[in-house]
């Protein structure tokens, strides 16, 4: 099964696709949508879909795995990242794919085996699961998507199905 990783942020949003089979998992391919500090938000919302539009285009993943929001002090990026998130769901569900949300502390069990790992850690194991990436530059934005991919993987996404109703 292919499945793509989201780590959605409103400035930067890590993805990471990856393939499970049999318990193994593959690197597809991963890196992170920047977009410009200071730009409007509508602006970086569109390059944000249109290039997640493109990955999923390009790596047909039969699933998504996205982050859900770590709820933090600052209520504009709150906004903000839900709006990003929203932008993301809207390519998954366009693109007829599954939708998977994972809390941080799930995917930081996952992969880590500790919910209050640091993102170092998460990084570390990340390449140890996938030996693809020992070599090469990843970003931190990629490995918390790629995380947030294996999470799923190790998961197989039976209870956390993001369920979208049409009409809904």
């Amino acid at each position: 099964m292919r499945i793509l990783g989201v780590d959605p942020g409103s400035i930067t949003t890590g993805f990471g696709v990856i393939d499970y089979e049999r318990g193994r998992l593959a690197l597809v391919e991963q890196g992170a949508i920047g977009t410009r500090r200071g730009a409007e938000l509508a602006e970086r919302l569109a390059r944000i879909h249109g290039e997640l539009a493109a990955i999923i285009a390009r790596t047909q993943p039969a699933a998504i795995a996205v982050e859900t929001p770590f709820a933090g002090n600052n209520v504009k990026s709150l906004v903000q990242l839900a709006h990003a998130r929203g932008v993301i769901l809207l390519a998954a569900q366009s693109a007829g794919l599954q939708i998977f949300e994972y809390a941080p502390r799930s995917v930081k069990s996952a992969v880590v085996g500790y919910g209050g790992a640091e993102k170092e850690q998460v990084a570390k194991m990340v390449r140890l699961l996938l030996p693809a990436c020992a070599s090469m530059q990843l970003a931190a934005d990629a490995a918390d998507a790629l995380a947030v991919a294996i999470c799923h993987a190790h998961s197989s996404g039976r209870t956390n199905r993001l369920t979208v109703r049409a009409g809904a």
